[in-house]
């Protein structure tokens, strides 16, 4: 019996698996951004102080997460894809295009959150420790802008709190004992946080365990899937630019730009990336910025070949012609001749690309020019995992499975989609 589900069912059933597991923490981002709103009202100035990238994130997946079922439904006759059938390529694409878009909300852990290495180091997966906190000092005379900010980092976990304590097992008589690899601990009752005069004590649990500096690997690979992707799509998008721009200028000048551009592209083609990769490094140091201008200036020769090619076939048709002689601008013949009509062949191609600088994001992270060490990556995470891969498996298991199943859902989606556009190609 073929399975009759449909792309729409696997994006409700993720959009519902998320809204089920983790309903409370967007309400907390809502609630969060009311309060915004307030100390917006009440004083703009402090209110700019207090706003970080890590609030405006969370705040945007909040908003997007609520609409996106229902615009989702809106357009479904527009967007006729998800109507389709669901293969694994395009169900993995679907699952990190949620982890991209609603990371925040997936898992609220902050990726370099790291406390008590005794007893949260290279714990397995599926492992579990005593977590509880510390109160902090009550200052009644704080302001507006530092109550929204401690209610802030209750939400949107800081990379570093010295209010929480790990520990192996707690025991509660007249004080707290806690145990942190056999070393034994006293801490009074009525310091810890409490709820009806009973300490709170929580179990934190690790679904893929953690890595050498006791950092939840779970949260690494979701915020490290958001790398990879803005990697992909800044890198793709340059590419796109520069392969269109001198493809058309190729195609349709012909003559000396067309021989000049040719040599410039075999030039590229033939020049060892990797210098190029040290040479802007060196220039402008590690960060997602520069990886993109890299990867983006290192890929659009293929692109700018097929552009060239279409052009040239395109520009004897009649209907182009008419357009030049009607008075259209360059950019104008591009935007609304051209680029209609070859976007089959340049979406097959950009899908195919970006595979490829998933790929080299994580070549170059593992290498140690990535992305630098402000962010989580597949490839950091693989290289620092591979010290340890004798006793701790999952460091390198678990991102490296995830860019595995990346590079081939993309290569696959990319292969159906040229089926589906060439009807013609065989397996």
């Amino acid at each position: 019996m073929k399975s009759r589900l449909k792309i729409i069912h696997w994006i409700i059933f993720l959009w519902l698996l998320i809204a089920i597991l983790n309903y409370n923490l967007v309400i907390d981002y809502l609630s969060l951004i009311f309060n915004y709103i307030g100390l917006l009202l009440k004083d703009s100035a402090a209110a700019v102080v207090v706003l970080n990238f890590s609030f405006i994130d969370a705040s945007i997946s909040a908003i997007l997460f609520l609409l996106f079922l229902p615009l989702v439904f809106f357009f479904r006759k527009k967007i006729l894809f998800v109507e389709s059938k669901l293969s694994f390529s395009f169900g993995f694409l679907i699952l990190l295009g949620f982890v991209f878009l609603f990371a925040p909300i997936i898992s609220n852990e902050n990726p370099e959150f790291s406390k008590n290495l005794s007893v949260t180091k290279l714990l397995p997966p599926f492992s579990s420790v005593k977590q509880f906190e510390l109160k902090s000092d009550i200052d009644n005379n704080v302001s507006d802008a530092e109550v929204f900010r401690e209610e802030s980092e209750e939400v949107i976990k800081p990379p570093f709190n010295d209010n929480i304590v790990f520990a192996d097992s707690v025991k509660l008589s007249g004080t707290v004992i806690f145990y942190q690899k056999n070393e034994s601990n006293e801490i009074e009752k009525e310091k810890l946080i409490s709820e009806s005069g009973i300490p709170v004590i929580e179990k934190k649990f690790f679904l893929i365990g953690t890595d050498e500096f006791g950092r939840d690997l779970f949260a690494r690979l979701i915020h490290g899937t958001r790398i990879s992707i803005t990697v992909g799509l800044g890198a793709v998008v340059l590419s796109f630019i520069i392969g269109i721009i001198l493809g058309f200028i190729a195609g349709y000048r012909g003559g000396f730009p067309d021989v000049l551009l040719n040599r410039f592209a075999e030039i590229f083609l033939a020049f060892p990336v990797i210098y190029l990769v040290v040479l802007i490094l060196a220039l402008f140091g590690s960060s997602i910025f520069s990886i993109i201008i890299v990867l983006g200036i290192s890929g659009w020769m293929s692109l700018f070949k097929i552009v060239k090619s279409e052009v040239l076939s395109i520009k004897q048709k009649d209907f182009f012609s008419t357009a030049e002689l009607v008075g259209l601008s360059k950019f104008q013949l591009l935007s609304r001749e051209i680029l209609p009509m070859i976007m089959a062949p340049v979406l097959v191609n950009l899908v195919f690309l970006f595979s490829n600088v998933v790929l080299a994001e994580a070549a170059l992270s593992y290498l140690g020019l990535g992305t630098g060490n402000t962010y989580p990556s597949w490839g950091s995470m693989i290289s620092s995992g591979q010290e340890y891969i004798t006793k701790a498996w999952w460091l390198i298991a678990f991102p490296g499975l995830g860019l595995i199943l990346t590079l081939f859902a993309f290569n696959s989606s990319g292969r159906m989609l040229g089926k589906i556009i060439n009807p013609g190609i065989k397996e």
